[in-house]
């Protein structure tokens, strides 16, 4: 494992990138709601990063060969689906849990952040689910400081989610960010035997990392959809997905993809 610690200054780079993620995501919340299309939240996340100076991430990811890849410049993934959907023709409905997922590069530096929102009139137990997953990233923000391992961070979120009789998704996790979108370490929401024996680490000051639980309504396993990309719960409950790219500091950690 090669994990990129970074300057303060790198850190500030970052920072810049992850203001252009927040008025991304915030602007796709506000056209979020019942007859508008994942293709429309999609375009208007592609005309606010490119008007600010910035690329997207996930376009033709991994490849980034034109026409190869993602297809979609964000994620953009309703009820059942997790993380992955591809923007498209679906029209949202009163009631759907959408989650938006943006990255970008801004001066040679990444920022990914996700958010969901539940479309008014939402029946409480989705609104439940999503306050406990935001309720989640803000608990690791919290725990984070250095000298501690992941596991004391990961450990108290998947009991958190549990308690409340939701879900972690083990299939996929958060990850160390810089100049690239996936670096070094991996991230999980949850506690593993073969993570403490192989994967856990120590945090460190100038560590920078996506912090993205995933949670399902129902049971945990998920399937890869046959469009090669979204990926949805077996058992077709609803799920929700929010990130922050976060650097760890001296005393804890800072959001950097909070608009600040």
């Amino acid at each position: 494992m090669r994990i990129a610690l970074k300057s303060p200054l790198e850190i500030e780079a970052m920072r810049r990138a992850g203001r252009v993620v927040r008025q991304t995501l915030d602007r796709c919340r506000g056209l979020a709601r019942p007859g508008v299309t994942t293709a429309q939240l999609d375009q208007l996340a592609w005309e606010t990063f490119t008007a600010a100076g910035a690329v997207g991430l996930f376009k033709n990811y991994p490849t980034y060969e034109e026409g190869q890849g993602f297809p979609g410049h964000t994620c953009i993934s309703v009820n059942d689906e997790v993380v992955h959907g591809i923007p498209g023709p679906r029209v949202l409905c009163a009631g759907d849990v959408v989650s938006i997922d943006c990255g970008v590069r801004f001066d040679g530096w990444c920022g990914d952040s996700a958010i969901t929102v539940a479309l008014e009139p939402a029946p409480p137990e989705l609104r439940e689910l999503i306050r406990v997953t935001e309720e989640t990233l803000r608990l690791a923000i919290r725990l984070i400081r250095p000298h501690l391992r992941w596991s004391d961070v990961a450990g108290p979120m998947q009991q958190y989610v549990e308690q409340h009789g939701f879900s972690c998704v083990r299939e996929f996790v958060g990850h160390g960010i810089g100049r690239r979108m996936h670096e070094d370490p991996k991230v999980p929401n949850f506690v593993s035997p073969e993570f403490l024996n192989r994967d856990d680490f120590y945090l460190r000051e100038g560590m920078t990392l996506a912090i993205e639980p995933m949670v399902i309504r129902g049971r945990p396993e998920v399937a890869v959809s046959a469009d090669g990309w979204t990926v949805v719960t077996r058992d077709h409950s609803c799920a929700a997905h929010v990130e922050h790219t976060v650097a760890v500091t001296r005393r804890g950690c800072e959001i950097l993809t909070n608009g600040n």
